[in-house]
């Protein structure tokens, strides 16, 4: 028996571990053609380039795991099945249970593996990817001169640079408009040529001109309008220094990202949830208190001392003996004090609703943590069964139906995630509702391939029909 388990596990890990990086890398590809201009031209070091896709590359396991268990499951048992291995195993007097029984206890400890994951590492791999991202994100394109055209990267200038020698450092024809005053184009330079280069820390651009020209504009001194409206001034050699820092990347504190749910565990989720509802109900308690102490208490104060049963009548007559001034007053005090009311109520509402999808959006994470590692265990029961019914192994069938079966798995569980965050559903019903429909399909294929079942077997389906009408006949 030891052997026959080791057989399985050996035809099972193969494919698995092929499907997995397969899926890492097709997920991956997405998310590299999802933000590949944020990448393009902002000259980012290699190192932190390789940071950010390992960051992300870990961030594409939840969805790869299931994939690879459903398309690794499908293939092994399609081998067996297509090279008569699972015939032999069953008419050697094992059910089929027994077959799957060591990839089963495989597939336990994947799941078990893809909860520790998604408790522990995945909040820490999506703090590190988001904060690095939003840094690249951030960051300014790298400072490129294009023959011809007005470069406006740096703060305060605008360069044109007519020609670019191949050394990539010499310029010719330069005109540059200096803006730094704010007070349009009152300094204009204008050089032959020069030489770009950077300073060691690659802090500093030094721009050396040689043989140009420099005009300012001196008409907002009033004084020197009528003298001299034009300063212009020539020069053998000038530099000047711009600052490149603003187009260095520069780090936020991950501490600002710590507050997104993705980036918790079930100890903190616990946690913040318990506040979030605490919050809310103390809002709500202080919110009837406020409306009682602010608006109401007027009027009960004043129909206390009313009798009950005459209370309509009293008030009118009371209302009746007052002047039309103090009428008028009365219910523009009344009218506003009803607004102010309903003001309050309303801004309440909205800070109350904006808490409770915070509660939702931490809930449905909490439930995460777990839909991963059951999706595992419900998957592979499509997959293994699916191979034994299909009989097909390889890349071909297997492919198409663990695709069919992925993608109808990943709109269940998007359409159930964004109803329990925007409070359609609970958010246990919107997180659950994947496995829900997908568990009782895993049950059913388990029970029609350990009886043999012809399920895909289209002669299984159409013989009765001829038959039938052979009958008939």
């Amino acid at each position: 028996m030891k052997t026959l388990y080791k057989f399985i596990l050996k035809s099972y890990i193969g494919p698995f571990i092929m499907t997995f990086f397969i899926a890492m890398f097709v997920f991956f590809m997405m998310f590299i053609f999802k933000y590949i201009d944020d990448f393009v031209g902002k000259g980012i070091d290699a190192r932190i380039l390789s940071e950010l896709f390992f960051y992300f590359s870990l961030t594409t396991i939840p969805m790869a795991l299931p994939l690879a268990i459903l398309l690794s499951s499908l293939m092994t048992f399609g081998n067996l099945g297509e090279h008569f291995e699972l015939t032999a195993m069953k008419s050697s007097g094992l059910s089929l249970q027994k077959i799957m029984a060591p990839l089963i206890f495989t597939t336990v400890c994947l799941s078990v593996g893809a909860f520790y994951f998604s408790n522990n590492i995945l909040p820490y791999t999506n703090l590190k990817a988001g904060s690095l991202l939003y840094d690249v994100r951030e960051s300014k394109p790298a400072l490129l001169f294009k023959e011809g055209v007005f470069n406006n990267s740096i703060q305060g200038f605008s360069i044109r640079v007519n020609k670019k020698d191949k050394d990539g450092k010499t310029l010719r024809d330069l005109l540059i408009y200096d803006h730094r005053d704010m007070k349009g184009n009152t300094t204009v330079l204008s050089a032959k040529y020069g030489k770009m280069e950077e300073t060691g820390d690659k802090m500093f651009l030094v721009l050396t001109l040689k043989d140009g020209v420099s005009y300012k504009d001196m008409n907002d001194n009033p004084k020197d309008t009528e003298t001299h409206p034009m300063v212009r001034d020539k020069f053998e050699e000038r530099v000047i220094r711009f600052d490149l820092s603003e187009f260095k990347m520069n780090r936020t504190n991950e501490d600002l990202f710590k507050s997104n749910f993705q980036m918790m565990t079930l100890s903190q989720l616990n946690a913040v949830s318990d506040s979030l509802n605490k919050k809310n109900d103390k809002r709500r308690a202080e919110f009837s208190l406020h409306l009682n102490n602010s608006y109401y208490s007027k009027s009960t104060k004043f129909l206390s001392k009313l009798d009950s049963s005459k209370i309509a009548v009293t008030t009118n007559d009371y209302f009746a003996q007052l002047s039309k001034p103090q009428k008028l007053s009365i219910i523009e005090a009344a009218t506003n004090m009803a607004r102010n009311a309903k003001a309050a109520a309303e801004g309440i509402d909205s800070e109350i609703i904006s808490e409770d999808y915070s509660i939702y959006r931490c809930e449905v994470e909490w439930h995460r943590k777990f839909t991963l590692s059951i999706a595992c265990l419900v998957l592979f029961f499509i997959g293994a069964p699916l191979g034994a019914i299909i009989r097909k192994g390889g890349l071909g069938m297997p492919v198409v139906v663990s695709v069919f079966f992925f993608i109808l798995f990943h709109i269940l569980s998007i359409t159930g995630e964004k109803l329990a965050k925007e409070g359609e559903v609970l958010p246990y019903q919107g997180m659950w509702m994947a496995t829900a429909i997908l568990l009782p399909v895993g049950i059913f294929l388990t029970i029609k391939a350990t009886s043999d079942s012809t399920l895909f077997d289209l002669n299984a389906y159409v013989d009765p029909i001829k038959k039938f009408f052979v009958k008939k006949k």
